[in-house]
């Protein structure tokens, strides 16, 4: 059984499903990724920025990337300069994040996370709960059937038991 109900953050948000349209992120890889397409599989979605100070959760990101990406989970980086913490470009965040934490994870381009230009699915997450990420490394929890059931700030790691030690608590 794999899953990621995560108590904390199920209590603090409720639950709201997937706008039919779905929401796809450019891939700083190029290409895109859907989160339609994740449709039975959790998703974690956490906005990062390269010069942030938890940018160490990149580690603990990817660690939980390696040990649940292939039972189908994923976690979804979207660098996000709304804090004034990313790097200039794409490339630049790129091999930023390559030589200091060669992630494998999905990973988008610069995105906006807040405000008029924040990306639908952030813009979604604001209209269905009123959270709005306060800061780098917000995570947003979306369950198999595309419910989100919760949301936590920048100073809950990726391996903490509240995410990463909650694992079997949604059935697939």
């Amino acid at each position: 059984m794999l899953g990621l109900v995560i108590a904390v953050m199920a209590a603090s948000v409720g639950s709201a499903a997937f706008a039919a349209e779905g929401f796809r992120f450019a891939l700083i890889d190029g290409g895109e990724i859907s989160l339609d397409d994740r449709r039975g599989k959790p998703v974690l979605v956490v906005n990062t920025a390269s010069l942030c100070g938890f940018v160490g959760q990149l580690d603990g990101l990817q660690a939980f990337h390696d040990k649940f990406g292939a039972e189908g989970a994923l976690v979804h980086a979207v660098p996000s300069d709304d804090f004034n913490q990313e790097l200039a470009a794409e490339a630049s965040v790129k091999e930023h994040c390559a030589l200091a934490f060669d992630p494998t994870l999905p990973m988008t381009e610069i995105t906006s996370v807040r405000g008029q230009s924040a990306h639908p699915f952030h813009a979604w997450v604001k209209a269905e709960t009123g959270f709005l990420p306060g800061w780098n490394f917000h995570k947003v929890l979306i369950t198999p059937d595309g419910t989100l059931v919760g949301t936590c700030g920048s100073g809950r790691r990726p391996e903490s038991a509240a995410i990463a030690g909650q694992t079997e608590a949604i059935p697939e």
